[in-house]
């Protein structure tokens, strides 16, 4: 594995050219995009897309890497990958076996990427920890009041929540998702689970036979260019008899292993929606700590699907967590989630409790939304997929927590009988663990997941928003999932957008500094940060598609479907023309840029480890 490269000037003008002629051959719409007398910036410098052994700048470079064994590697320490590493030394101490297990995270501290709502419901801790109120979980606020409303641009109108339907929320809990991951994260360490915050997995290892073997962390030391620095180190290998997959939604490794194991093939296209969330500091005469609220309606029309929440919680102060949802299969190419969840805080339902507050985190993060008609095979020779990476969160409850950290645990005690087996005979190097999926199948989340598949894809109706809550309310509350019929998505997210020509420019109100906020405002509170000299980590396939055909076609949905100013258009030096600029220091690891693209360009990778936003209990 050698990265990035230099061409002469020769040999870019021949790739550039062959380009050309082969997107000529595969369509016949392309040629309007791509054609430009003047030379592409060049903005990717990565070695997944330059290889390094093309290169003379690391010629002489020692690549040797360090290796590690363990019995488990686990690649994600959110609540999936920390309940997985939590059960299987549960077992290993239960059976007196020596078992090590060693887990991986990105972020600089355990909890630090981590962001949702969050309403948790507490079925899979149960089950877990039984004990986790003598052992502290922070788990602080029981839900005590539960509303929802549709909401018009003057109004709100309330719906009740009928006993059965998945957004009631009785003996669940509100709380700061990532302060909740930090406690999880000592219990692993207290059973002896090695944890290793600030390594990034770059890299999935395969054996001779085409098993999984582990995973390489991420080098570093690369300069911005793609040359070594004189501080250059290659990234270690952590080998395992197998390898436990659970980066969270859209997955660097997943979708390489989706590939190469074809393990979408019997499965329809994930869909998603991007989820950003702030917390404010309120009056304390407006906090009614234990409430639970969501929304659907505006500031979305009805063929957008989406919502809101606002969760008063009970941490010591005054504090509420709010956040607006949209799903990324969304027409327009000229919304924008980010402006619109401003909007939507503008609502005279909204502002009231906002008036006077202040605003202290911001954050955003793309979350599943196919559901069971989305669920891959989850288990290859070698590995395995749990969590949000595979896709268990139930949408119609907005909940995930729950569903990951019980796939966690299935993969766990699946795992641990294979490799405690001493008189195993696998068929390859990497143990294949297919009971996982076995035992997923007779589980609760396979139940749950199933009964609610038909009311996110109910909604590709004339009527929108509106026929999909009829649905909801006539087929689910009624049959409980019960319906002999599975209802089909509408393709992927990236196919959805509509050339700019047939679209509307939305006009968007200015924000007020008060309520409403502007991005890179917005962004500073993430406390989002990357080491500025090394490659951007959001690489291009072909630096020439943004402005030959995201911008041409779409007008550049990039800057507005990104919620952290990643993505802007800014002229050329010449003055005629425009270049995509990438400002890749500003990326929250959300991933939306590489689920909408139209183009399918954008390949996000992991940057050096400990890069990312800092968020403190999102």
């Amino acid at each position: 594995m050698f990265p990035a490269s230099r061409y002469t000037l020769q040999a870019r003008k021949c790739v550039r050219a062959l380009k050309a002629l082969r997107r000529e051959h595969l369509s016949p719409h392309t040629s309007r995009w791509s054609s430009t007398s003047a030379p592409v910036p060049r903005i990717t410098s990565h070695y997944t897309i330059h290889p390094r052994d093309k290169d003379p700048r690391w010629e002489g470079v020692e690549m040797e890497r360090y290796a590690d064994e363990a019995d488990v590697v686990i690649v994600g320490g959110g609540p999936a990958g920390l309940s997985a590493a939590i059960r299987l030394k549960q077992l290993a101490n239960e059976h007196n076996k020596e078992l090590r297990v060693c887990l991986v995270e990105k972020a600089s501290q355990i909890g630090a990427h981590t962001l949702s709502g969050a309403c948790l419901e507490p079925s899979a801790l149960d089950e877990l920890i039984p004990d986790w109120k003598e052992r502290g979980a922070p788990l602080n606020t029981p839900v005590t009041e539960d509303k929802f409303g549709i909401l018009t641009k003057k109004y709100r109108i309330p719906v009740p929540i009928l006993p059965g339907l998945p957004m009631n929320n009785h003996g669940n809990y509100i709380v700061r998702l990532g302060h909740f991951v930090r406690w999880l994260g000592e219990q692993a360490e207290e059973l002896g689970v090695e944890l290793y915050p600030g390594y990034a997995a770059a890299e999935v290892l395969f054996h001779e036979d085409g098993s999984v073997k582990g995973i390489a962390t991420n080098d570093v030391g690369i300069a911005k260019d793609g040359s070594p620095k004189d501080i250059f180190e290659r990234g270690m290998e952590l080998h395992a008899k197998v390898t436990i997959f659970g980066e969270g939604c859209h997955g660097h490794l997943a979708k390489q292993l989706y590939k190469h194991f074809n393990l979408r093939e019997n499965c329809q296209p994930q869909t998603y929606a991007i989820g950003l969330k702030e917390l404010w500091v309120i009056d304390e005469k407006k906090w009614k700590p234990g409430c639970v609220e969501h929304t659907v309606g505006w500031p979305l029309d009805r063929n957008t699907y989406g919502g809101s929440f606002l969760y008063h919680l009970n941490e010591g102060e005054p504090l509420v967590a709010l956040g607006f949802v949209v799903g990324l299969d969304y027409k327009n190419p000229y919304l924008s989630p980010f402006r619109e969840f401003q909007r939507w805080k503008h609502h005279p339902s909204v502002a009231p409790t906002l008036e006077g507050g202040n605003r202290i985190a911001y954050g955003a993060r793309a979350l599943n939304e196919g559901g069971f008609q989305s669920l891959p095979k989850l288990t290859f020779p070698g590995g395995l997929l749990i969590g949000c990476s595979p896709g268990f969160m139930n949408v119609p409850k907005i909940k995930g927590t729950h569903t990951a950290m019980k796939s966690g645990m299935l993969a766990a005690e699946s795992v641990f009988q294979k490799v405690t087996d001493e008189g195993l005979q696998s068929e390859t190097a990497g143990v294949h663990v297919p009971e996982y999926e076995e035992n997923l199948k007779n589980s609760w989340v396979w139940k749950e997941l199933y009964a609610v598949r038909n009311i996110r894809p109910s909604f590709h109706n004339y009527f929108g928003l509106y026929g999909g809550m009829v649905y909801t309310g006539l087929f689910y509350w009624m049959l409980r999932g019960k319906e002999p019929w599975t209802l089909k998505h509408s393709g992927k997210d990236s196919a959805q957008l509509k050339p700019a020509k047939e679209c509307t420019p939305i006009e968007y109100p200015k924000p007020d500094g008060k309520i409403s906020f502007d991005l890179l405002s917005s962004v500073a509170l993430s406390g989002t940060n990357h080491e500025h000299d090394q490659p951007p980590h959001l690489t291009l396939l072909d630096d020439s598609v943004p402005v030959a055909r995201n911008l041409a076609v779409y007008d550049g949905p990039e800057q507005r479907f990104c919620p952290a100013g990643v993505y802007e258009y800014v002229p050329l030096e010449s003055g005629e023309g425009m270049r995509l600029q990438i400002n890749a220091q500003n990326c929250v690891h959300c991933k939306t840029c590489d689920i909408k693209d139209p183009s399918q360009n954008i390949n996000w990778v992991v940057p050096e480890g400990s890069g990312g936003p800092a968020y403190n209990g999102m």
